[in-house]
């Protein structure tokens, strides 16, 4: 039978934040009425990753490892564990977990009503803690490119919680080209090209400052990126549904 929910976390030299993410996240489900697995998809991890999510496993019981022979990306790290997935739904949130486990719930339910993607959207005023300024004006000019040139509305497409109804989004996995930081948008993108209801629900958030994004060099490949999507649009490269 398969689980209700599975959560997929990517993970790339994480051994010193997974062992209070993978304790919280047992917690939360252990509360829960519902069936879930959690898939962690180890990135070519260089430290002692691969060793501690071993150890988890033998007192995590719905812990799922899948292994990647060399760093490929986030994007890509999550787009094969949400294929590998066998949920209902699927929830992705980054391997520090920085939002609340609540909050997955919360994301769940639009899913439950209807719609096919829910992204977290995180409000400066309910933030546990503020990114540098510089980073905040970066994703200022970010948000209104993807606004201006993929015509998303939203708020904020790079939060690190998104769930995803799983079989209507199969569609988005398979079609997904871009496999580091710049694959948000294109995911919602491609909601939006296939039609796929797309719903934000603000959280309280915590800035991490121990982020693997480099300011300067992931942002000019995530600022190309957006250019990238619009070309693969031109070119046809998402073709919709028969």
């Amino acid at each position: 039978m398969n689980p209700y929910l599975s959560i997929v976390v990517p993970a790339y030299n994480e051994a010193a934040i997974l062992p209070t993410t993978l304790d919280c996240l047992r917690t939360f489900l252990g509360h829960q009425a519902f069936t879930a697995e959690v898939i962690i998809v180890d990135d070519g991890s260089m430290d002692n990753t691969s060793v501690l999510i071993g150890e988890w496993q033998h007192v995590f019981d719905c812990l799922r490892v899948l292994r990647n022979s060399a760093n490929l990306g986030k994007g890509a790290s999550i787009r094969r564990g949400i294929l590998a997935s066998r949920g209902e739904y699927v929830f992705v949130t980054d391997a520090d977990l920085p939002g609340r486990p609540e909050d997955i719930l919360r994301l769940l339910k639009p899913l439950r009503d209807g719609a096919a993607v829910a992204v977290a959207s995180r409000r400066p005023a309910a933030m546990r803690s503020a990114p540098s300024r510089a980073r905040f004006l970066a994703s200022v000019v970010y948000r209104t490119l993807v606004r201006a040139i993929l015509k998303l509305p939203l708020r904020d497409t790079q939060c690190g919680f998104k769930a995803f109804r799983r079989e209507s989004c199969k569609i988005l996995f398979e079609q997904q080209r871009i496999e580091r930081f710049g694959f948000d948008p294109e995911l919602l993108y491609l909601a939006r090209h296939h039609g796929l209801q797309t719903i934000e629900i603000p959280v309280r958030w915590g800035h991490s400052p121990a982020t693997k994004v480099n300011m300067f060099r992931d942002s000019i490949h995530m600022f190309a990126d957006i250019f990238t999507i619009r070309w693969n649009a031109i070119r046809g490269r998402y073709p919709k549904r028969p």
